[in-house]
């Protein structure tokens, strides 16, 4: 039977404190107010001494209002009938469409067993050259785009949704602007790809405390997804949103706080959602892309340095490119060797050009005199940014492989690439 209290002994933001037995931690509870109902989950449990959050804000809840445990945790319809659907950050439809309240399952719960879990070995193409040929996205992967305010992280995450080879897409926004969740979705109407996809949308004007549910909204639904055979992926923007509405929540319940004044459980909280990557025997896989925002461009920052220890590589996202130094995906070689012959090869002569090509550019702004080798590394690097660094650039692997031994080929002679002999009588252009 559920019982219901009717004396809140404090309101504390959008945290309340009743005292109650046989309570949960995370079980849900039905809070009735001048303004109607609303729920809550419980977020901390001191004898009987019980703490919720309050999802539509502690705003209107006064101490005389009734709470009722439900006793079940946060939970969320799956159906298919998610698809193309858009959702808030409490599961609520933010489309004007029916509310889904068929085939509940909880949120948040634990991880797959790594002794279940799959090798990475499958590649998942985006049509974007920096990603692809030089570090290759893999199934079941977790990898974050570091990056900083300004830059357009949000484009190239709607881009990868747009053109990314899986069967299902879930987008997790936190702290949205209104414009930026309007561009995700109206992107996605315009190509197509919305059937596909499911957003789970907090933007900057709603309670802070469904941007701390949408991760494990989403990773939820893509897990069923995948159980059921689909490839998904998650692209969950941004991270460090996440982690402030987090600290917020911590502030408010007089947590000592770590560095920054973030959580001290920060890495826990963090590796939990990120940890839902997989990639199951049998059945599909999960994906996880997540932009993390780095406050004054500081990696050190706690939200990026967490994340780096958890994660499997990094994007860094700079000056409008996916920057060929620093990014990482650590996984690209499970992969590689099984795309075509001259990838791996290829990358590694391409990079390593463009590193000369940095060195060559920095001469040439002391005033240091120019070789031929140096004016040949100049033309490189200018056409390697426009052809293969441009984030509008929308082609395949293979093509986007043949555009590097074209790039080569218009500036060095064979012999200059460091390639080997086998691989350039395959791929050098012929007529050149």
């Amino acid at each position: 039977m559920q019982k219901v209290y009717t004396k809140i002994d404090s309101i504390v933001g959008n945290v309340i404190t009743v005292r109650a037995e046989g309570v949960r931690n995370q079980d849900l509870a039905e809070i009735t107010t001048s303004q109607g109902k609303g729920y809550a989950n419980v977020i901390k449990l001191d004898g009987d001494k019980v703490s919720l959050q309050v999802f539509q804000g502690g705003q209107g809840v006064s101490t005389g209002d009734s709470v009722r445990f439900l006793g079940v945790p946060m939970r969320v319809s799956f159906t298919d009938d998610l698809l193309g659907r858009v959702f808030d950050g409490a599961g609520k439809p933010r489309d004007n469409g029916p509310e889904l309240t068929e085939n509940m399952i909880e949120i948040g719960g634990p991880s797959v067993n790594p002794a279940r879990r799959l090798i990475p070995s499958k590649m998942i193409r985006t049509g974007i050259p920096m990603i692809d040929v030089f570090n290759t996205l893999v199934e079941s992967q977790k990898l974050p785009i570091f990056s900083i305010s300004g830059e357009p992280y949000n484009q190239l995450l709607a881009r990868i949704a747009m053109q990314s080879d899986v069967d299902i897409i879930v987008l997790g926004g936190m702290g949205l602007k209104y414009d930026d969740y309007l561009f995700f979705r109206n992107s996605l109407e315009k190509s197509g790809a919305m059937s596909r996809t499911i957003m789970f949308i907090h933007t900057a004007s709603d309670p802070t405390v469904e941007c701390t549910l949408v991760p494990d909204l989403a990773l939820a639904v893509a897990e069923r997804f995948a159980l059921n055979g689909k490839r998904v992926l998650v692209l969950l923007t941004d991270m460090t949103n996440f982690c402030d509405a987090e600290k917020d929540m911590a502030i408010t319940m007089d947590q000592v706080p770590s560095n920054r004044g973030y959580p001290g459980d920060l890495y826990s909280t963090l590796a939990s959602r990120y940890e839902k990557a997989v990639d199951f025997e049998g059945a599909g896989s999960v994906t996880i892309l997540g932009v993390t925002t780095m406050p004054g461009d500081d990696v050190t920052h706690p939200v990026p340095d967490n994340t780096g220890y958890i994660t499997e590589g990094q994007y860094y996202l700079r000056n409008g490119r996916i920057e060929p130094f620093g990014s990482l995906s650590r996984l690209k070689q499970n992969v590689n060797k099984d795309t075509r012959s001259d990838h791996r090869a290829l990358m590694d002569a391409m990079i390593k050009l463009y590193a000369a090509y940095k060195d060559s550019l920095e001469k040439r702004s002391m005033g240091f005199m120019m070789t031929d080798w140096d004016e040949k590394l100049l033309k490189y690097g200018a056409l390697f940014e426009e052809k293969m660094m441009d984030l509008s650039v929308n082609i395949p692997l293979e093509k986007a492989l043949d555009e590097g031994w074209a790039i080569l080929a218009e500036c060095f002679e064979p012999n200059e690439t460091g390639l080997r002999t086998d691989l350039i009588a395959t791929y050098w252009p012929k007529e050149r």
